[in-house]
């Protein structure tokens, strides 16, 4: 297991995960914000140098890892490395079926509990296409955390608060403010790259505010040179047909969230 931390390496792993894409999403991602400031306190780690066959990105603050691997068996191995991972602990590995198949094996003879969420990614070419919207826009910061915490379906406890705290501290973010300068509906990048955590209050629905959102994060994203893509819940079917009434394209398979140690990371609100 290697820790890249030359700036060099790290413009070169950039590189070839471009060159894996739509496969490598996650990761290239992270590595991205790692070449830029790197605002996730990310570490990149690699199986082999410069030939790797398993490239996980992992933070140092939420305990979250995304996975790219060329080799199932190479993955494999460096999951099992001590190191890699901190069994003891709560923490979330994201990644297509083998990223999950792997974690069901390890944690199997560990006796490591796992719980597994689905979704598809949806991956936008051109977002320059999209049509111009025209809305009063803000950001959020660290104080909208409880209105976020609130809204969000796996909120609730301090560490889910924590988390979105951190995520607007540390990632850009969009809003629409109400005429009191309040949030109605809002848009946010997670570490990896990602849109997420999409939501409009009740009230303000069914008035094209998320479209309007997901085309201004997009081309945000795309200026900056990420690619624009997020996940979404597999029942979540509005938005579903937002991203592919706006261009996005699903892309083969499901995208895993594998949970790991659920039960420590429910300390309680």
């Amino acid at each position: 297991m290697l820790i890249l931390t030359c700036p060099a390496q790290l413009q070169c792993l950039e590189g070839a995960l471009r060159r894996s894409l739509p496969l490598a999403l996650p990761v290239y991602g992270a590595v991205m914000n790692m070449n830029r400031g790197n605002p996730g306190d990310f570490e990149a780690v690699v199986d082999a140098w410069p030939d790797f066959r398993a490239a996980p990105a992992d933070d140092c603050y939420m305990n979250m890892h995304a996975a790219f691997y060329r080799d199932l068996g190479a993955y494999r191995a460096l999951l099992e490395s001590p190191g890699a991972v901190r069994w003891d602990t709560a923490f979330h590995i994201f990644g297509g079926e083998g990223v999950a198949s792997a974690s069901q094996a390890v944690a199997g003879a560990k006796g490591v509990e796992l719980e597994v969420s689905e979704y598809y990614t949806y991956l936008h070419p051109d977002p320059s296409t999209m049509p111009e919207p025209r809305l009063r826009l803000g950001s959020l910061s660290a104080a909208h955390a409880d209105l976020l915490d609130s809204t969000w379906a796996y909120g609730g406890s301090a560490r889910s608060r924590r988390y979105l705290a951190e995520m607007v501290a540390r990632f850009p973010s969009l809003c629409l403010l109400d005429a009191a300068a309040r949030p109605v509906c809002w848009a946010l990048r997670d570490p990896f790259g990602a849109g997420a955590h999409g939501y409009t209050l009740p009230a303000h629905r069914r008035r094209g505010h998320m479209q309007a959102l997901t085309i201004l994060a997009a081309r945000r994203a795309h200026a900056g040179g990420f690619p624009v893509f997020g996940h979404t819940a597999l029942g979540n079917g509005p938005m579903q047909r937002l991203q592919e009434q706006l261009g996005s394209r699903r892309l083969p398979g499901l995208c895993r969230f594998v949970l790991h140690n659920p039960g420590l990371g429910r300390p309680g609100p």
